[in-house]
């Protein structure tokens, strides 16, 4: 799925390589910053530069509800612990993260600062996150939710990663990061094992995380319990390291280049990265050990967003120019897939066959039964889910299917086609609108037969003379001089007539 500039979103079918729906709200005309599909892919939450957030329902192309921020959202994300989810949680531009009520429009925002987190008699400074008139001045923060939403990761500017409890807003851990740069983007993996962070010294870290995945704010209050001093920096820092730890590091040594859009593939044992320098499209891709696999180089266009298929071996990315790239393997054909006996050959070689090779029965092979009961229905609708594949605790059938609707023609396009059908009848009923004209003594002249041009650029048609008018001149040869002098001038005329008019000569010779 993609949003555009004039705020719709397409959805498109890749077994069909067609356009499924196209998602339009009349009241959103800004583009489309970011989006995001619900836990089972039943509902889509899309935010638009006009500070406006909406929830789609898949299925039916309806608008389930739409919520005008105070800033405009660079990204929204559903909450991943409910099929139908009620909250989201968005990355404003100039404001600190905030949960957002689908239901109400309320908005909270979080912390983005352990500083706040301190309890003493020194009272605190106004806190960095609140929007007043829309202008703050810390750069944007990035933040998502954990696989099944206990918690909310922030990676702020000053380089820390806080683990923060949405529903009282406290703050629970902090991982701070080497070099203390900013961070830009912030992504867990599918699995919730690995959480990815793209910071600005053109780094991109990968940490594990070390809680159980189900029960994370529990272990968290076991580990603060395990410390004397609570809501203090020191302790936040110890707990933090005992939740998240440094697995690997990428970066690019030579060309130090800033990283776009990094993010895991679908089970998470790869990582992908945008290259973010004006005029190239790369595309890196590592191994979750570490090593550089392979680098993908496209149009010299620079690249925006990029995006791995959450099942296939297929990489998606879009250039500042709007156009979508569609990054697949190049599969070649293997036939021993199909016939395990299949063997390729390189150059021709002699084949002696066996004696028995073309018998009906060859003593060689042994009959077996049949090991399958032919008799045993065959599901073919049931689709085998994968866990490491899915993001839903199969307690609810996911969106798999989607069917598509025709769309109607534009009534403009419509009258053009009756229009050009209409004239196509016409010339064909006619043969060429301009194909006869009238003559100037009223005669019907057909231009399209044997058009010859005269000296004004008309068109005229040069008849041929008939029998009569080639007797009487062999008859005026054979007269003699008086009454050729006689029928010089007659004869003169009559051929200006035949030339001009289209008349035969021997009317005026009876005369």
């Amino acid at each position: 799925m993609a949003g555009c500039n004039n705020g719709s979103c397409v959805i498109w079918d890749f077994e069909t390589r067609g356009i499924a729906k196209i998602l339009r709200d009349d009241e959103c005309s800004s583009p489309i910053t970011s989006i995001c599909w619900s836990k089972y892919g039943h509902q889509i939450l899309v935010s638009a530069a006009d500070k406006s957030l909406i929830l789609w329902d898949v299925m039916s192309s309806k608008k389930i509800t739409r919520i005008v921020l105070q800033q405009t959202p660079l990204q929204a994300r559903l909450h991943p612990g409910s099929s139908t989810p009620s909250l989201c949680l968005a990355c404003p531009l100039s404001c600190a993260p905030m949960i957002v009520d689908l239901n109400t429009g309320n908005t909270t925002l979080l912390k983005v600062s352990v500083l706040e987190t301190c309890n003493g008699p020194t009272p605190t400074p106004p806190s960095r996150n609140k929007c007043s008139d829309g202008i703050t001045s810390f750069t944007p923060t990035a933040a998502c939710f954990n696989k099944y939403g206990t918690l909310v990761y922030v990676g702020n500017s000053k380089g820390e990663i806080l683990a923060i409890d949405y529903k009282n807003g406290d703050v629970r851990a902090v991982v701070p990061i080497s070099g203390g740069s900013v961070v830009k983007n912030i992504v867990f993996s599918r699995n919730g094992q690995y959480l990815l962070t793209n910071s600005n010294d053109r780094i991109i870290r990968i940490y594990e995380n070390r809680l159980p995945l189900k029960d994370e704010v529990r272990a968290l209050d076991d580990l603060s319990e395990n410390h004397n001093v609570l809501n203090n920096i020191e302790n936040l820092k110890a707990v933090g390291s005992k939740c998240l730890t440094l697995f690997r590091e990428f970066q690019d040594s030579i060309t130090k280049v800033h990283w776009k859009a990094p993010c895991f593939s679908g089970d998470g044992e790869w990582v992908v990265g945008g290259s973010a320098s004006k005029g190239e499209h790369k595309i890196y891709i590592w191994d979750r050990a570490g090593h550089l696999v392979k680098i993908l180089e496209g149009p010299k266009e620079a690249l925006i967003d990029l995006a791995w298929h959450p099942v296939h071996p297929i990489v998606v990315s879009v250039s500042l120019n709007g156009l979508v790239y569609i990054w697949a393997k190049d599969y070649t054909e293997n036939w021993s897939a199909f016939a395990p006996d299949f063997k390729e050959l390189e150059e021709n070689e002699e084949y002696v066959e066996r004696e028995d090779e073309f018998d009906l029965i060859p003593e060689t092979e042994k009959v077996k039964g049949p090991d399958v009961n032919e008799d045993e229905e065959v599901d073919i609708i049931t689709v085998e889910k994968d866990a490491a594949f899915s993001d839903s605790d199969m307690s609810q059938e996911e969106l798999c299917y989607l069917p598509s609707t025709p769309s109607r023609d534009v009534p403009e396009q419509q009258e053009k086609c009756v229009e050009s059908s209409s004239k196509l009848l016409d010339s064909n009923n006619t043969g060429s609108p301009l194909s006869e004209e009238a003559g100037p003594n009223g005669h019907m002249m057909n231009h399209a037969s044997s058009p010859l041009e005269d000296d004004a650029g008309r068109m005229k048609r040069k008849r041929k003379p008939s029998e009569k008018v080639l007797e009487l001149q062999a008859e005026k040869v054979k007269k003699p001089s008086k009454s050729s002098k006689l029928a010089k001038p007659k004869s003169k005329s009559l051929a200006d007539q035949d030339n001009g008019n289209g008349f035969h000569g021997d009317g005026l010779y009876d005369e």
